[in-house]
């Protein structure tokens, strides 16, 4: 398969919104999980529900009122104009946005279910013998749920290169800002374009299979070690 210039630009900036969404996404997930997991409040039921909305709505839905929200009129987008920064529609912080908030359910329900079928047990013990917060997540909490961790990762990193209807409300189809690989292989389908727009579906259907089976497989190597 030859790409062209087009189309490594476009796979860069994939990457590039891919890496910043799962970091992005990994800081802020741990601890709704953890408190989704271990928490009690009455208030429970509503995040669960708030971060499990980018499941069960369409795309465009989230890209649009986004689009509002950091567009020059909305209330981001029109507070920085009037800092006198630049709004963020049609930015490639603007995509970053939407693809963190349509991608936080892929990030949160793998470490919720991991948070919670590693207990407070673990976390007790380890502060009864003096460990502090940092210290109980990185000796007891991030050993026992790797699995969690790794399965967040690949699968938020994963959807992201996905990403269309967020991306293409949010930020258009610009080249080099917004023209990702699912924006591209739209333009190259309203172009008639098949087969370029071919190499990049069959090399995304690749990506796709092979990050299932590794999540596939790191289930049940985990279900094998597990004492």
């Amino acid at each position: 398969m030859s790409f062209t210039a087009e189309d490594w630009t476009a796979i860069g900036l994939t990457l590039r919104l891919c890496l910043f969404t799962t970091i992005i996404l990994l800081a802020i997930a741990t601890p709704v999980a953890w408190w989704l997991a271990s928490g009690r409040s009455a208030c429970r039921t509503i995040v669960q529900a708030v971060v499990a909305l980018p499941l069960v709505l369409p795309p465009t839905v989230i890209g649009f009122y986004l689009l509002i929200s950091l567009g020059p009129r909305g209330f981001i987008g029109g507070t920085l104009e009037n800092m006198g920064l630049h709004h963020l529609a049609f930015t490639f912080e603007g995509i970053l946005i939407g693809s963190v908030l349509y991608s936080l359910p892929f990030a949160v329900h793998p470490l919720e279910q991991a948070f919670s079928s590693l207990g407070r047990r673990p976390v007790e013990v380890a502060a009864s013998f003096g460990a502090g917060a940092i210290d109980q997540f990185v000796s007891v909490i991030l050993p026992m749920t790797k699995r969690g961790f790794i399965v967040a990762i690949t699968l938020t990193f994963a959807h992201t290169i996905g990403e269309f209807g967020v991306v293409l409300m949010v930020g258009g189809n610009i080249p080099g800002v917004t023209h990702v690989l699912s924006t591209t292989i739209y333009g190259y389908t309203e172009g008639m374009q098949y087969d370029a727009a071919g190499r990049l579906s069959l090399m995304l259907l690749i990506f796709s299979f092979m990050v299932l089976c590794m999540v596939y497989w790191l289930n049940r190597r985990f279900e094998m070690v597990k004492p």
